[in-house]
């Protein structure tokens, strides 16, 4: 392609590139906005190495794959709202947040293996993320395709998850995840909260979304978010407990060996697909600042739904503390 490289995001990989050589001039060109949208589609992650590390050109990156959405949550901190709708800012700081120990090593702001806005009725298309204060060692970035999932899953476990839909809730304590828990694993210190979050999370209807989807391009997608799941439709029960923690466990074994860890760099920006792929957080140092910048990128796949029909949308607007 004319004035970009496109590389495997990694050898034997089945999911992913790297594309270098956009800049922002270049992302504003109809040609190359094709060009890269139709490789998002089939490859589901994207590095862009070496571009400009400036908002202007993450605006620029994200307009390439639809318009901007607003978090659903409205205390998520967000990036100059005004100037920047749809940017939010992840910031981990030093000696606060939830702290974990994994294997016997603490960690700050690690992130189990989900989808974005699970909890809502709407996903949402993509997002596109990149590291504005890197810390020396972990704060690695991890995606898991699940297409790649899909055709990898022991076929008699993916025969009984299969046309079942997982219920999900607005739970981001580590203590109260309930399915895939990793080994070694204990909770030292919750994930803060600001004043009446949990209450508000607790009034939320819960929402429903398919264990297995299919896409326009006939692939079929593993799409279960061991964070934030509550059980399966209609085995809320010790059966139905089991086969979900079964196949959450069977998404963390496999994800060992279908998934791509990004080390960051000021200069990479990344997308992924948030209906197809997966991604977690490996945590780091609790003594030093990590901080993110995330856009949200519009565009549902029309499949989720809140219980009963009911409407969430008006509680999430208005949750404002």
């Amino acid at each position: 392609m004319v004035g970009i490289s496109v590389s495997p995001l990694r050898d034997g990989l089945p999911f992913g590139i790297r594309i270098g050589g956009v800049t922002l001039e270049s992302a504003a060109d109809p040609a190359m906005r094709e060009q890269i949208n139709d490789l998002f589609v089939r490859h589901g992650v994207i590095v862009f190495e070496q571009v400009e590390p400036s908002d202007a050109m993450q605006l620029a990156l994200s307009n390439i794959f639809g318009p901007l959405k607003e978090h659903p949550v409205k205390n998520v901190s967000r990036v100059d709202g005004d100037a920047m709708p749809g940017v939010v800012r992840i910031h981990a700081e030093a000696g606060k947040g939830g702290l974990v120990e994994l294997n016997g090593k603490q960690l700050s702001h690690w992130l189990p293996w989900h989808f974005d806005h699970a909890y809502n009725d709407e996903l949402n298309y993509a997002g596109i993320l990149r590291a504005t204060e890197i810390v020396p060692e972990g704060g690695l970035t991890g995606f898991a395709d699940g297409i790649a999932m899909y055709n990898a899953f022991p076929k008699d476990l993916l025969a009984r998850i299969e046309g079942e839909t997982i219920i999900y809730t607005l739970n981001v304590q580590y203590d109260t995840m309930r399915f895939g828990r990793p080994d070694a694993f204990r909770v030292l210190q919750p994930k803060p909260s600001p004043p009446g979050f949990e209450e508000e999370a607790r009034r939320m209807p819960r929402a429903l979304h398919p264990a297995v989807w299919t896409r326009k391009t006939g692939e079929k997608v593993l799409h279960i978010s061991p964070w934030m799941a509550e059980g399966i439709v209609g085995m809320e029960n010790a059966e139905g407990d089991a086969l979900l923690e079964e196949v959450c466990q069977t998404i963390n074994r496999l994800a060992k060996e279908l998934s791509y860890f990004h080390k960051w760099r000021p200069t990479d920006m990344m997308i992924w697909d948030n209906t197809r792929v997966l991604h977690s957080v490996t945590g780091h140092d609790p003594s030093v600042d990590r901080t993110m910048q995330r856009t949200t990128i519009k565009g549902d796949y029309g499949l989720g739904r809140f219980e009963d029909n009911a409407a969430g949308g008006a509680i999430l607007s208005e949750t404002t503390v």
